[in-house]
């Protein structure tokens, strides 16, 4: 929802970004930097992903990472087979003091998601209810004209940015990656996080079946994630270009 402002005479009635929507901001801001640090180092712990049910250190990995000393270490003995045959699981003890600081990085981790859950719920259902999505952030169909679009992209890549009102005036393809962020993105992180949650998908075992298998939501959660981070930085390199003060104090005061 966006409020209107009285303005000199002569002048055009200026919007400001509705006060529930300034809150969700900030929230789901300050539950996005705790989610990113605990995030990593919870990957830092683990830095292979795998695609099925299953994976671990002596199982191929679909992506290895170097982010810590756990990044293909090969501290391992020999591996010693559970079963007498070709596919059995095995076992082998590690050689090197790993990496791992899973507990306090996990619990503030789903600690700072039910913010992120709970403030983006609001903004959804807000949205959707108030008419701010359809007069603010769905692009027209006549916007998504090819050459609109381009004209958008090439604005963008010279650094040809319109100046800050301080309200939801949204250019295309700010609409275009906020709606990807709220409609496509926003879900899929929080539904892939919900099919890793033991207590979850004892009740739900659908869920985690829906994504593939565990490993497999781990996998899509990175990658959600990584477009999700992508999005942070050019949003924080569009802010700073645009007008940074003008900025926050229009997602703060409302001014």
């Amino acid at each position: 929802m966006a409020v209107a402002v009285s303005e000199p005479a002569g002048a055009v009635a200026a919007l400001q970004h509705a006060v529930w929507v300034r809150v969700c901001h900030w929230v789901l801001t300050a539950s996005v930097l705790t989610l990113t640090v605990t995030g990593v180092e919870i990957l830092m712990v683990h830095p292979r992903l795998y695609w099925g049910e299953v994976g671990n250190d002596l199982t191929p990995a679909l992506l290895e990472l170097p982010i810590s000393r756990n990044y293909r270490h090969g501290g391992y003995d020999a591996a010693t087979p559970f079963f007498d045959r070709a596919a059995s699981p095995v076992s082998a003890s590690r050689t090197f003091d790993i990496f791992n600081q899973n507990g306090w990085g996990r619990s503030l981790h789903f600690l700072a998601a039910w913010g992120l859950a709970l403030a983006g719920t609001v903004y959804l259902l807000m949205g959707l209810a108030d008419g701010h999505f359809r007069a603010h952030v769905w692009p027209r169909i006549r916007e998504l004209a090819p050459g609109l679009v381009w004209r958008d992209l090439i604005d963008h890549v010279r650094f040809r940015i319109r100046p800050p009102t301080g309200g939801p005036h949204y250019g295309l393809l700010q609409k275009c990656a906020y709606s990807f962020v709220v409609f496509v993105a926003g879900p899929l992180i929080v539904a892939t996080g919900l099919a890793m949650s033991p207590a979850v998908t004892a009740s739900v075992p659908l869920l985690t079946l829906l994504f593939g298998g565990y490993q497999s939501a781990r996998t899509i959660h990175f990658f959600t994630f990584a477009a999700l981070a992508g999005f942070v930085l050019v949003h924080l390199v569009m802010v700073a270009a645009s007008g940074l003060r003008r900025q926050l104090r229009g997602m703060t005061l409302g001014e």
